[in-house]
């Protein structure tokens, strides 16, 4: 009867032939799942957020734990390898997978851990922004991280981070305290401002190659559980006059609010009269951790950037206004994003954007503009890896699209 063997990339861009014994032998000290090509979930386990990226890893293993990732990394480094991690898998360039390596899938290692008397939160590397929203607002806490709940808190600290709280709270990884690391040769570590403290620089905002974070240790802040948030919309005719307002708003801004831009084609939202639907527009989302009183006085100044086709403001739970983009950003869709930080926003650069957004070639497509500064501007640029303190903005180009055909 004939054995089968799976061929599997090398990091030196070759192949390995791995044995169906080599690989029941591996697979009998691991805990969670391996996945070939033939198994009957292999495409739904390959699958990631951005459905441009189709690539065939020749092993998938879903670990369950850090001895899984011990076990996995010890079992490729073996044999030479190549690896991808997966947390959430949203990850735009596709990091997640590999063609013809080896997929450590870790989004069954999900768990979060809360104590509110030191307001600290332990979370495993599976977790998405949901999973830590959902267990850190029990206590009315949070940790800055981004704006779409299906996001992988581990890609989003390690690159850096930001989102409504940055402002008031830094980026992720000024709130990142300690992580335990796989490095590369097999060994657990802990990182932190006293062990191995070059590493910990160096996963603060450095990217994924220093090793696999088997669990992440936050500082929790006080946020909500009720924010004051939502939209302030202007029709595209009125965009130029917005953002020079919003150019000289945004100097004055205290740091527990926050304010973006998003220019793109109107999507069918209730409170938007239907002659507007699918033509461009420019909104403005608008977040404070407080009260609505002290939230309507910021949000009546964006008024002020021209004459609204629509609002919808108001006190809502923040684990709510962080999925409140999500139908924006489902999985399934194809997704090339490209993104810059600036110091201001120039008339030259409004200038670009405007006929940009003019030309957008899919209802999908947006630019958006994310506020910064405040405490994400006080921490010396040499603290972490993720070094652009200076930032004012950033911008991000969503190129989105449903079909290979488009």
């Amino acid at each position: 009867m004939a054995t089968t063997s799976y061929q599997i990339c090398t990091t030196t861009n070759g192949s390995v032939t791995l044995t169906e014994d080599t690989i029941n032998n591996f697979k009998s000290g691991l805990q969670g799942q391996l996945i070939t090509p033939d198994s009957p979930d292999y495409d739904t386990a390959r699958t990631i957020w951005n459905a441009m990226v189709d690539r065939k890893p020749g092993l998938i293993i879903k670990c369950t734990s850090t001895e899984d990732v011990i076990h996995a990394v010890k079992f490729a480094r073996q044999h030479n390898l190549l690896v991808a991690i997966k947390g959430g898998g949203h990850n735009i360039a596709g990091n997640a997978v590999c063609e013809g390596g080896v997929v450590l899938d870790l989004s069954d290692m999900n768990a979060v851990r809360v104590d509110a008397s030191t307001k600290r939160a332990w979370v495993e590397p599976g977790a998405t922004l949901a999973d830590v929203d959902r267990e850190t607002q029990v206590f009315g806490l949070a940790t800055p991280t981004g704006i779409n709940s299906t996001t992988g808190i581990a890609g989003l600290t390690l690159g850096g981070g930001f989102g409504w709280l940055t402002r008031q709270y830094g980026a992720t990884v000024d709130s990142l305290l300690s992580a335990d690391v796989v490095t590369v040769q097999g060994n657990l570590v802990r990182a932190d401002g006293n062990e191995n403290p070059d590493l910990f620089w160096g996963i603060r905002g450095g990217g994924g190659n220093f090793g696999i974070v088997t669990s992440f240790e936050f500082q929790l802040h006080p946020v909500g559980p009720e924010i004051y948030a939502g939209l302030i919309v202007f029709p595209f005719d009125q965009a130029r006059n917005a953002l020079m307002k919003y150019r000289d708003y945004a100097s004055t801004l205290q740091e527990e609010a926050n304010t973006w831009v998003v220019l793109r084609k109107a999507p069918p939202l209730p409170f938007l009269p239907e002659d507007i639907h699918g033509k461009e527009v420019i909104l403005f989302p608008n977040f404070y951790n407080g009260n609505a009183q002290a939230g309507q006085k910021i949000t009546d100044k964006v008024k002020q950037f021209g004459t609204p086709v629509g609002e919808h403001l108001g006190m809502m739970p923040y684990t709510a206004w962080q999925q409140a983009f999500d139908p924006l950003l489902t999985p399934g869709a194809r997704n090339y994003w490209k993104s810059h930080n600036f110091t201001e926003l120039s008339d030259e650069l409004i200038d670009v954007i405007l006929q940009s957004v003019s030309t957008l070639p899919s209802p999908h497509c947006e630019i958006f503009i994310g506020m910064l500064g405040a405490t994400y501007s006080s921490v010396p640029s040499d603290a972490t890896a993720y070094t652009h303190r200076d930032a004012n903005f950033v911008i991000n180009v969503h190129a989105r699209w449903e079909t290979p055909q488009e």
